[in-house]
């Protein structure tokens, strides 16, 4: 079954960007705690609007982390099907940089290029193998116990985004 989320590949908001900022927080409540995540939206405009119009639709809310592999990454944003292979009912493009797959990185799940949806990871270590192959959208700025504790089928509770205060205007 298929979302009723925008497709954000059709054209960039540019305003919906501006007023989230060059590094919006991503809140992720699980049952297992929060975690914080800064999105860099230069970096990855695509994606992070991607997630914005999920969130705002609650299409996290409530799904389930599918994919835990000890020492390598937690992933989840399978928002409709519920076994890992779900997503939006759209693709968007690769956003791929130099940005290094570090501990802590989030980055958008793809089965190739310009397949990324709504799924995606964090990295429990440091993984080069994924550089310059995925789409690094952002990374845990608090919660690093927590990502460590997540296990395979815990829930996400809710997911919010706020724009980066420090770009609001003064």
């Amino acid at each position: 079954e298929r979302l009723a989320v925008p497709d954000p590949g059709v054209a960039l908001d540019w305003d919906r960007l501006a007023a989230l900022g060059p590094f919006p927080r991503l809140t992720v409540e699980t049952e297992r705690g929060v975690l914080r995540i800064r999105l860099a939206a230069e970096v990855a405009p695509l994606s992070v609007l991607a997630l914005d119009r999920q969130v705002a639709s609650q299409a996290h809310d409530g799904t389930r982390f599918h994919r835990v592999i000890p020492n390598f990454l937690v992933q989840g944003g399978d928002i409709g099907v519920g076994d890992g292979t779900g997503g939006p009912g759209y693709r968007i493009r690769s956003e791929l940089t130099g940005t290094s797959f570090l501990r802590g990185t989030v980055g958008m799940a793809s089965t190739g290029k310009d397949t990324e949806g709504s799924q995606w990871f964090v990295t429990h270590s440091i993984q080069p193998h994924l550089d310059g192959g995925f789409s690094a959208v952002g990374w845990v700025e608090d919660g690093a116990g927590v990502l460590d504790s997540i296990l395979e089928g815990d829930r996400i509770i809710r997911m919010t985004l706020e724009p980066d205060s420090s770009a609001s205007p003064s």
